[in-house]
């Protein structure tokens, strides 16, 4: 992957998910530009998909980009992951993170989640916006585990972390999958859930946010 002589756009780019792009075009040669006013574009936007509301006015917002691309002839392309964990770069906590952090904490333990990578969502964007037959809507979900596999995930990783009571002899309910076949195409390869929450822990501890 190469981007010398290539500029892009990248909205919101002090974001937990930009952040991570910008760094990896970065990286690769790309010159970053807040914004770029040009229809040959191939535009990549990313969908959250957590609390009714949000869902809701990410999924017209999707809606209004296609009838805009479509109106405007403009090739896009979505990447919809669900909870997005991982180390951040910005310099406050971004929900998904949050969540991480609250539920080590035990302020909240969500019935389940589904998880994936800051960094693997970064890659995919590049991915989509680099291969020509990069088309439609791409969901990304490394893991969906409900919250008795997640604090036992924890727990193994972080011992420190003391199970809670309820979830040590309590059997983990079979959840949903996204498939990831689509994804895989664009030659994603997720970082299994234990890394990235490992690496969001301890990304965590060393920006004050919990101690241990």
């Amino acid at each position: 992957m190469s981007g010398e002589g290539k500029v892009v756009c990248v909205t919101g780019a002090s974001g937990f998910i930009a952040s991570w792009l910008v760094k990896l075009l970065l990286e690769h040669g790309y010159t970053v530009k807040a914004s770029v006013r040009d229809p040959r574009l191939k535009l990549v936007v990313y969908v959250y998909y957590y609390q009714f509301w949000y869902d809701l006015s990410k999924t017209l917002a999707e809606e209004a980009a296609w009838k805009f691309a479509k109106e405007n002839r403009l090739d896009l392309v979505t990447i919809n992951p669900g909870f997005v964990i991982g180390p951040i770069l910005q310099p406050t906590l971004n929900f998904t993170v949050e969540l991480i952090l609250n539920i080590v904490t035990g302020r909240e333990l969500p019935p389940y989640g589904v998880f994936v990578d800051v960094r693997d969502v970064a890659h995919a964007h590049i991915q989509a916006f680099e291969i020509p037959s990069a088309t439609g809507r791409y969901c990304m979900a490394e893991s969906t585990v409900d919250v008795t596999e997640l604090w036992k995930i924890l727990h193994r990783l972080f011992p420190v972390f003391h199970l809670n009571e309820k979830f040590e002899d309590k059997p983990i309910q079979k959840v949903f999958q996204i498939s990831n076949e689509k994804i895989k195409s664009l030659g994603v390869n997720f970082i299994p859930l234990e890394v990235s929450l490992k690496d969001t822990v301890e990304c965590l501890k060393e920006n004050g946010f919990i101690t241990f």
